[in-house]
């Protein structure tokens, strides 16, 4: 057990430093459950969240979608929860509730008044153990509909919606994890059976594959109790090793072009990165934000009010547990030749690789990204999630402090370094989406 005060100081000036102090207390499980308990008096609520250490980066070929097929089924009933109670018991107690998967966790959390933390905890204990004891072919084949319907309308018949799939096979080796999406496809999820359903739970549902946040106006020592009660009857499982894959560079840039039912030319442009709390990852964070971040970020400013060829522009650092992806997306005006967008983009990552950004523009995207970092503690859900987070990806949830220390620390050579280290003349991938018809408006090699 360990009792730990954060304080963060949470912008870059320290004149305007504000400090935010989130205590925690941890404990394991003998049968390995890693819990979290912050007690926050303020307003009469808390949220549980639960992150079991399995996305579909730990996924197999032939075998994908698997991890998000689970967020699904876990709604579906266990033991001593009949179909569509776990639902309706929490909204009868006012709470909400909702999951999501990315390649690396899936995540459950539940929102509510205080006094229905031990209803959230009693369902969360009775699916990570009992899940199997209602599972069914019916229930497979039912929820193997709703993802294929949703896979349907998020990626097939959404304009822009391959993008994803796209950039996934691009990046990545046939094989590696990274290759596929999150949802999966649809060969896979149609031979998915119930045996392989069940030994993928048993695998990666296990209290030791799992950890478990409590955060709000609860007693930590009730708490406990708790957690105890409901959780220690589950039996562990062997312990699962995180995916370690070596990742070639790419050889060569490519381009590809599709297709789309749509009305404006985009451009996407995607640069492998580096993990998720590398030592360059905050750098390429506000590199993607001097990009595109405000009216007055490079991009914005040149794209859209001067040029005026885009309709918006935005670039994020993707980073995860394997990998990180750096992405420019680029929305054009009708008619646009992409080719344009791409060497504006060009051009301005060459700026920045050749001159770094000014104090004083580093300055204000640092200071708006940790404003959004006091904005998601703001919750009760946005401090369990991060305190499960960064148990995850540091080992340890008493990380917040130096995850904000890197933004702190950062000179604008920093941002120099991470434009040259990772996107100035680097090989990368170019997507670009037309209207049916219009493939000449797709950017081209050598151009």
């Amino acid at each position: 057990m360990k009792r730990i005060v954060l304080l963060l100081s949470l912008v870059a000036a320290p004149a305007a430093a504000q400090q935010v102090s989130i205590p925690h207390t941890t404990f394991t499980l003998p049968n390995g459950l890693q819990v979290i308990v912050a007690e926050d008096h303020s307003t009469p609520v808390a949220s549980v969240n639960v992150w079991y250490h399995v996305g579909s980066g730990y996924e197999k070929p032939g075998r994908t979608g698997f991890a998000h097929l689970f967020e699904h089924i876990m709604f579906e009933g266990s033991k001593n929860v009949p179909e569509g109670d776990f639902d309706n018991l929490l909204e009868a107690a006012g709470a909400r509730n909702n999951g999501s998967t990315n390649t690396d966790r899936t995540n459950y959390y539940e929102v509510m008044p205080s006094n229905a933390v031990e209803l959230a905890l009693w369902l969360e204990a009775d699916r990570m153990g009992g899940l199997l004891d209602a599972m069914s072919p019916s229930k497979l084949q039912g929820q193997r509909g709703v993802v294929q319907n949703e896979r349907r309308q998020s990626y097939e018949n959404q304009p822009y919606g391959m993008l994803w799939e796209t950039a996934s096979t691009l990046l990545y080796p046939a094989g590696h994890p990274y290759s596929w999406t999150t949802i999966g496809s649809m060969a896979d999820l149609d031979s998915a059976r119930v045996d392989d359903v069940n030994e993928f739970f048993r695998r990666y549902y296990a209290p030791n594959n799992a950890s478990i946040s409590i955060v709000g106006d609860v007693n930590t020592d009730q708490v406990r109790q708790w957690v105890t009660r409901y959780f220690s009857w589950i039996p562990r499982n062997a312990d699962v090793e995180r995916p370690q894959i070596a990742l070639p560079q790419l050889a060569a840039t490519t381009y590809t072009t599709r297709e789309d039912r749509v009305t404006l030319p985009e451009l996407t442009m995607i640069w492998r990165s580096d993990k998720r709390f590398s030592g360059d990852e905050a750098a390429l964070n506000t590199l993607a934000s001097v990009l595109t971040q405000g009216k007055s970020a490079r991009l914005y400013k040149r794209l859209v009010y001067d040029e005026q060829i885009a309709a918006f522009t935005s670039a994020w650092n993707d980073a995860s547990l394997l990998s990180g992806d750096f992405w420019v997306r680029v929305r054009a005006r009708p008619d646009v030749d992409l080719d344009r967008i791409e060497a504006a983009v060009n051009e301005e990552v060459a700026r920045i690789a050749q001159t770094p950004p000014s104090q004083e523009e580093l300055d204000r995207v640092v200071n708006t990204m940790v404003t959004g970092f006091v904005g998601a503690l703001e919750t009760v859900e946005g401090k369990a999630d991060r305190l499960n987070e960064y148990l995850y990806y540091a080992a340890d949830p008493d990380h917040a402090e130096e995850d904000l220390a890197r933004y702190r620390a950062l000179t604008p050579a920093d941002v120099q370094r991470a434009a040259q280290r990772y996107l100035a003349g680097r090989n990368h991938v170019v997507i670009s989406f037309v209207p049916t018809g219009k493939t000449a408006l797709a950017a081209q090699e050598n151009q």
